[in-house]
């Protein structure tokens, strides 16, 4: 293997999985023991929620929100939520719009592995389209992608890597690695192990002119999806990198450089940790603000009954459409009982635009906070 330099395209880039000497010892398979079981533990909290889809909506927006403001694409969590609510009409515009293409993405992507039953080049491609809204593909061998230092200080604008390069040469990689991923029998690695040291490939592989950042950390998802560690694509990630970016982009930098695997490793199984910690969090507060909603509605106005709870708790604001069902027939009568539950001090009313909408403060709020 030839020495790295970061101005010459990393086209000797190894294959997966690196050899055990450079990250198996009693650290890493500590912490990998101790990521593999806060996921289970997610994975079994969330399943105890009335409807899945209540914690997948919100939290796939926090995690599209974390993921864009690495790349510093930002927004309020107001905007955002205004977003997904008039998520198909003109009202959204600039940083919520990009954030709910990677919503859209993450969606694209969980369809797409569903469908095949395992992760393809052409679902990475169709995730990345999605993110950049580009009918774009792998990045033609001929252009001069480089990766330069960002943030400040006397050094921004210098190349700190360049991506492989040459005909055929990245979509050899990135097939490689979508062996690497699916192929058990060749590679038995721990899935998530594998999840880590496909994202450090997938990123120094670097496929497409832009949005590799984003398009990788949707792959990490999928991929716990894909080998059952997750039933849906409610891990929080982005949130811990965004808090650690600068040692994330370190960690990162360092596998390249030094072939230090054991630190990005251990770096990963904490993100792990952490975020399945807060996302355990989040969920259990759901579920005692469910609980408290249906207390209240049960004791002083049952006849609201009628709306189905969980639907409160799809997303902050509430639009009367959204609530029409078998037992609600027509938005007037959706109307008249999120009146009444503005009434019961459970919703707040709000205008936007032309049209009232209801907004559940006490979900805004569990969601808003970072700890």
């Amino acid at each position: 293997m030839q020495p790295f330099d970061r101005n010459i395209p990393y086209n000797s880039l190894p294959v997966l999985p690196p050899a055990e000497s450079l990250y198996k010892d009693d650290t890493v398979i500590l912490k990998l023991a101790e990521a593999s079981r806060k996921l289970a533990e997610l994975k079994g909290v969330a399943s105890m929620l009335p409807n899945q889809s209540i914690f997948v909506n919100t939290i796939a927006l926090r995690e599209a929100k974390a993921s864009s403001a690495i790349e510093n694409i930002f927004t309020t969590d107001d905007e955002l939520y205004k977003a997904l609510t008039y998520q198909e009409e003109d009202y959204v515009q600039g940083p919520a719009k990009e954030i709910l293409h990677y919503r859209e993405a993450l969606w694209k992507g969980y369809t797409e592995i569903v469908k095949a039953g395992k992760l393809t080049v052409n679902a990475i491609i169709e995730i990345y389209r999605q993110v950049k809204q580009t009918h774009d593909g792998i990045r033609p061998y001929q252009a001069e992608i480089v990766i330069k230092k960002r943030g400040w200080g006397s050094l921004i604008g210098e190349t700190v890597y360049t991506p492989p390069r040459g005909k055929g040469v990245v979509e050899k990689m990135l097939n490689d690695l979508v062996d690497f991923l699916n192929d058990d029998e060749r590679f038995p690695v721990d899935p998530l192990m594998k999840m880590a040291m496909a994202h450090y490939q997938f990123e120094a592989i670097h496929p497409f002119r832009d949005g590799n950042g984003r398009t990788g950390r949707i792959i990490c998802l999928l991929y716990l999806i894909q080998k059952g560690l997750l039933d849906l694509p409610i891990l929080y990630l982005s949130a811990y990198i965004l808090q650690n970016k600068d040692r994330y982009y370190f960690d990162l930098s360092n596998v390249t450089g030094t072939q230090n695997w054991k630190e990005w490793l251990l770096f990963m199984m904490e993100t792990v940790i952490q975020t399945s910690e807060f996302t355990i969090y989040k969920i259990n507060r759901i579920r005692a603000l469910i609980s408290k909603t249906e207390d209240i509605i049960r004791e002083r106005k049952p006849s609201v009954a009628k709306i189905e709870i969980p639907k409160l708790f799809e997303q902050p604001y509430i639009r009367p459409k959204n609530l029409v069902s078998e037992k609600i027939k027509s938005v007037n009568t959706a109307k008249k009982y999120l009146t009444d539950l503005e009434g019961l001090g459970l919703l707040t009313k709000s205008k936007i635009g032309k049209e009232f909408v209801w907004f559940n403060t006490e979900l805004m709020d569990i969601l808003s906070a970072e700890n």
